[in-house]
């Protein structure tokens, strides 16, 4: 972990599950720090990612389980169609407002999580072949996998950025608290 992750409160698990989240999410934020939107929109690698995309990507992946979880309809939802726009910057999106949505995500996603009775609370998941059917999961289980989603894709973008301009994940933590690497 390039980061040190906050201990929770002694026994606060939503905390615990909460701050995880919030250093991935840290991770994908920093990708694009100092890039314009051009650099941050290529694609260096041998992936077909770019960093822009995978921002937005884990931005409304997050949204999407906290509507499942939440059991309210996605207003964000994707068609097959329009699959491929959820990783790349559409019709004059930027990467200031893909974080700004990102960060109201975020702040919901804490809100939801420390407001439910329990983290065993359950929630269906949607029919899909890679699901169970008439799966639930639990609360619990929702952190867990977004520590483990926005983890993954916090990787492909250390990738990326080390091929844009050779900058990897502890130099950008330097970068971003003002202080050299060294």
């Amino acid at each position: 972990m390039v980061t040190h992750v906050p201990a929770e409160t002694q026994g606060d698990e939503r905390g615990a599950l909460l701050n995880f989240v919030e250093a991935q999410r840290g991770a994908i934020r920093r990708s694009v720090l100092g890039l314009t939107e051009e650099q941050a929109a290529s694609r260096p690698s041998a992936s077909e990612l770019s960093l822009s995309g995978l921002l937005k990507h884990v931005a409304e992946t997050e949204l999407n389980w906290l509507r499942m979880a939440q059991e309210r309809p996605n207003e964000k939802a994707r068609t097959e169609e329009t699959w491929g726009d959820s990783f790349r910057l559409v019709d004059g999106e930027t990467i200031p407002d893909t974080l700004a949505f990102w960060d109201t995500v975020a702040k919901e996603t804490e809100a939801f999580i420390r407001s439910v009775p329990s983290l065993d609370d359950t929630f269906p998941l949607p029919e899909a072949p890679w699901f169970p059917k008439e799966g639930r999961v639990s609360m619990r289980w929702l952190m867990i996998h977004l520590v483990e989603e926005i983890g993954r894709h916090a990787g492909h973008a250390d990738i990326i950025r080390e091929s844009l301009d050779g900058k990897g994940a502890f130099d950008l933590v330097a970068e971003e608290s003002g202080r050299d690497r060294g």
